[in-house]
């Protein structure tokens, strides 16, 4: 099992990961402006449990399946950059805030959790996880652990993504620069994916 040691090492891991800018965090903000916090909770919630459900699936035994079909992988991970390009293409062209449902809806818990498996952060968290932090003696107990620690962590630090996004709202009246914020999210969730090309 984890010693204490290891286990706040993973704590201080999930909360980095989590907190940081990508996909997720990106959107979220993005969710934050447009729809407000209360409409993006099904959003948040589906990162936080599909996060933990790709930990466990890849920790018992999808990494092997990648190993065995590489070019499912790669097919993966083309379609992951194909629909964020539609992610920011979406994101730029919300309504402005007031506009009601009729400006749009926000991602549903099941879009959310889903795409966690064409996010390339959250497949380089859950890897880096899985390597640095399960124990060979108690493998799925440690997977479970993993899983539950990102569970715990990540929901309280996204949730501060779509706050702050809600929080620019009052700074946000004038639609130019309610579009302007909208370009510049669609900007950095497609510059966020750079790294996807070049693995």
């Amino acid at each position: 099992m984890l010693s204490l040691e290891a286990l706040a090492s993973l704590v201080v891991f999930s909360f980095v990961t989590s907190v940081t800018p990508g996909p997720n965090n990106l959107m979220l903000l993005a969710s934050g402006v447009n729809f407000g916090f209360v409409r993006t909770i099904p959003h948040m919630f589906g990162i936080g449990l599909g996060f933990m459900l790709m930990i466990v699936l890849v920790g018992l035994g999808l990494g092997a399946v990648f190993e065995a079909l590489p070019w499912l992988h790669d097919a993966i991970k083309y379609a992951g950059f194909a629909y964020m390009l539609y992610l920011a293409w979406k994101i730029a062209n919300s309504g402005r805030i007031g506009e009601g449902k009729d400006a749009g809806r926000p991602m549903t818990f099941l879009a959310a959790a889903a795409f966690q498996w064409v996010n390339p952060k959250a497949w380089a968290m859950a890897v880096t996880a899985l390597g640095a932090y399960t124990v060979q003696d108690d493998f799925v107990l440690s997977v479970a652990l993993v899983a539950l620690v990102f569970g715990l962590v990540n929901l309280p630090t996204v949730s501060s993504w779509a706050l702050f996004g809600m929080g620019l709202r009052r700074f946000l009246g004038d639609p130019k620069i309610v579009r302007i914020f909208n370009w510049s999210c669609a900007a950095l969730l497609v510059a966020s994916l750079v790294p996807m090309l070049r693995g």
